[in-house]
């Protein structure tokens, strides 16, 4: 998101955070309500644009989404849309993207008042692995043929009881409602926001084999110290690197396998 957008963002999390830091709010009841204001404005291209029309006052469409939802959401959730249309946007689908993010941040709240967010997000990261490996899999979850019942009965059948419900939830959000995502980006962003929960940076670790305790410490404590913050290690092994461990951090890649090495030493010996 850019300029406008991006303000109207900062200032509904700060919404959504001084709302869910009360424990009486239903976190899990807040993330449907959302998620169902998402798909409306996804779907409702005209609604939309009027609720971010800069040229509308800002309670006039306010006013408007009252209308609109009243009787169909609660109360906290009416606060929220009401704040986030009186905002300016860049673009009116980045209203939506803002929604859509509250929603699956409702549901991580649930997680961490459960105390599992740490393992909805590695869930989460490891699915996205399971699909990544499974073309047959990845088709059957974005086939646009199937109905919203049949994917979700497959999410069901892929995660019920061996995953948290949040982790179930937000999955099978999306991958009925991907919104022109692929589904590991989908999976990806959700990642991301499930450590964002907890201040953290998400490191992907890539090893020939898997690493030890010890050395999981010392590399969280190492990367902790170069970007200033908690690292969270998302932790996949891949023969193919031969030896040492590849980190992605976000866009940037520290590598340090044996087979990056071979790769430099070959490319010198070329040059």
């Amino acid at each position: 998101m850019n300029g406008a957008s991006r303000e109207a963002l900062a200032a509904a999390r700060e919404s959504f955070d001084a709302l869910t830091d009360n424990t009486a709010v239903d976190a899990t009841k807040l993330a449907d309500e959302l998620a169902a204001v998402t798909a409306l404005l996804d779907r409702e291209v005209s609604l939309r644009r009027v609720l971010t029309d800069p040229a509308q006052p800002g309670e006039a469409k306010a006013e408007l989404a009252a209308r609109v939802l009243g009787g169909q959401v609660g109360g906290e959730t009416l606060d929220l849309v009401s704040g986030l249309v009186r905002s300016r946007w860049s673009r009116s689908r980045d209203l939506v993207d803002g929604l859509e993010e509250l929603a699956s941040a409702a549901d991580l709240v649930a997680a961490e008042r459960a105390g599992t967010l740490d393992s909805v997000e590695d869930e989460l990261f490891r699915f996205g692995r399971i699909v990544s490996s499974s073309s047959e899999l990845r088709g059957a979850l974005t086939d646009r043929r199937a109905s919203v019942t049949a994917k979700t009965g497959l999410v069901r059948e892929l995660l019920g009881g061996r995953a948290d419900q949040v982790t179930e939830r937000l999955v099978i959000r999306l991958v009925t409602h991907p919104r022109g995502r692929s589904l590991e980006a989908g999976l990806d962003e959700l990642s991301k926001l499930a450590a964002a929960r907890r201040d953290r940076t998400v490191a992907v670790v890539t090893s020939a084999v898997p690493l030890s305790d010890r050395q999981k410490q010392r590399l969280g404590e190492a990367l902790g110290k170069l970007y200033g913050r908690n690292v969270h290690l998302n932790l996949d092994v891949d023969p193919e690197v031969v030896g040492g461990i590849a980190v992605r951090i976000g866009d940037e890649v520290i590598n340090g396998t044996i087979a990056d090495r071979l790769d430099e030493a070959t490319r010198r010996m070329a040059g």
